[in-house]
């Protein structure tokens, strides 16, 4: 099979591992893999993992990625914060919270990290369409909150709660409380939740 035959069946795919090459054709020469690496066909993702070079152009293909090349996982943190408008910074790493190990990839799609949860905080998400088709997993908005308050207690004061730079108009009118509080209580984590309510109290007073 030459390069060509290969973009035709497996371009829309966007990426894919190896596993799923042999699944397909049981005598697939991985070797190939390594010629059209070479001649900038194809990128190598991470260990196994390879998409078509050309698609660093599409739009959300680094989103698409993420949740493809380390599973379980799904975009939250500071990436889903940007997303959603509820900070104002612009994030170049796509941050993701996993039920495996902590883990970072960097290739010419971009800077993945994946911070660890326990399996029973694994909830709160969900499926996003994105515009190259298929989706990606992400974050609801106060679980995000949620998550990034969990993984990072140093915002322990009003101060702290500031320099997030929250929206404040999404905080006041978009912010889904009784949410919030549910996803919180679900943690049962109960220095989690004195953070959640100075969080609220913070932007509250504002």
């Amino acid at each position: 099979m030459n390069y060509l035959q290969f973009r035709e069946q497996w371009l829309d795919v966007g990426c894919f591992s190896i596993y799923q090459l042999r699944a397909w054709k049981n005598n697939f020469d991985p070797g190939a893999l390594s010629r059209w690496v070479k001649k900038g066909y194809i990128t190598k993702l991470r260990q196994d993992w390879y998409a078509f070079s050309e698609l660093q152009r599409e739009p959300d293909m680094a989103r698409f990625i993420a949740g493809k090349i380390y599973s379980p996982s799904y975009i939250s943190l500071h990436t889903a914060l940007s997303i959603y408008g509820i900070i104002p910074e612009a994030v170049t790493q796509i941050t993701c919270v996993t039920s495996n190990r902590t883990t970072s990839y960097i290739n010419s799609f971009g800077q993945f990290h994946y911070q660890t949860v326990k399996p029973e905080l694994f909830f709160g998400y969900k499926q996003e369409l994105l515009k190259r088709g298929g989706g990606c997993l992400i974050a609801e908005p106060e679980k995000a909150i949620v998550d990034l308050l969990y993984l990072y207690p140093q915002y322990n004061s009003a101060e702290a709660m500031r320099e997030l730079r929250f929206d404040e108009w999404w905080m006041h009118e978009q912010l889904n409380h009784d949410r919030l509080i549910a996803f919180t209580h679900q943690t049962s984590k109960k220095a989690l939740t004195k953070r959640i309510e100075l969080l609220i109290k913070t932007y509250k007073d504002d």
